[in-house]
């Protein structure tokens, strides 16, 4: 991924921050100024890829959930069910009913939820501002959703472990984010024009975790990405 400082747009000078101590995903320290529009600054790990935001421009926990109070993501509405289907349809090709999910970061309507139990599938919830009971990320399941969350984490190298460990070994962890293209792109990016939205993945990204879980990755849909845990899991540290 391109991360060229002179690319960056200066379009708010008085917007100052230093690089963070270290990439919240992989842990390197080795990151570089990729963006900067009129409210945040944007590096990009030179490991990992992963775009993030400094902790200085996030959101009080009170301003995070207001936020997605405003949302309006009905189970019954067919627009929304056909964008979740992009996570539906691929985990149902390789995990048959009756199986244990997880919808992680379900929000206050948990329309996805709705539609695997609707195939006759068993689902238990996490949120942590609207379904925060922990105790379900004491157990293991078949396959785990995160739609639309992953943009959201504050501490992903954790989440992602934690449920990488509920994973079942043979298990799909499915993923739905939208990804960084390139740099040009994101100047004019209305996914960055999210508050709440303080990581950004890629390919790279995506590649990168692969290669850490020792785990192939499937691009099914330019927003959806599954990765299928081994029988047998060796970890990996790059």
């Amino acid at each position: 991924m391109p991360n060229s400082v002179s690319a960056v747009t200066h379009s708010a000078a008085t917007l100052h921050s230093p690089a963070p101590d270290a990439c919240t995903l992989c842990g390197s320290q080795r990151l570089s100024l990729y963006h900067q529009d009129s409210r945040r600054i944007y590096w990009v790990c030179e490991t990992c890829s992963l775009v993030q935001v400094p902790k200085p421009f996030w959101l009080s926990a009170a301003a995070e959930k207001k936020e997605y109070d405003q949302h309006d993501n009905r189970p019954d509405d067919p627009g929304y069910r056909r964008f979740l289907s992009r996570t539906l349809n691929p985990v149902r090709e390789r995990v048959a009913p009756p199986a244990s999910g997880l919808d992680f970061g379900c929000g206050p309507g948990p329309a996805l939820a709705r539609m695997f139990e609707e195939a006759g599938y068993d689902m238990a919830l996490y949120d942590l501002f609207y379904y925060p009971d922990e105790s379900v990320l004491t157990r293991e399941y078949d396959f785990i959703t995160a739609t639309e969350v992953l943009e959201h984490l504050h501490d992903p190298a954790a989440w992602l472990q934690r449920l990488w460990q509920c994973l079942k070994p043979g298990g799909v962890l499915a993923v739905q984010t939208k990804r960084v293209v390139s740099q040009a792109h994101f100047a004019g990016w209305h996914y960055t024009r999210d508050p709440t939205h303080v990581i950004f993945f890629s390919i790279a990204t995506l590649q990168w975790l692969s290669r850490r879980w020792q785990a192939p990755v499937r691009l099914t849909h330019p927003d959806v990405a599954l990765f299928e845990k081994p029988h047998k899991q060796q970890m990996g540290d790059k």
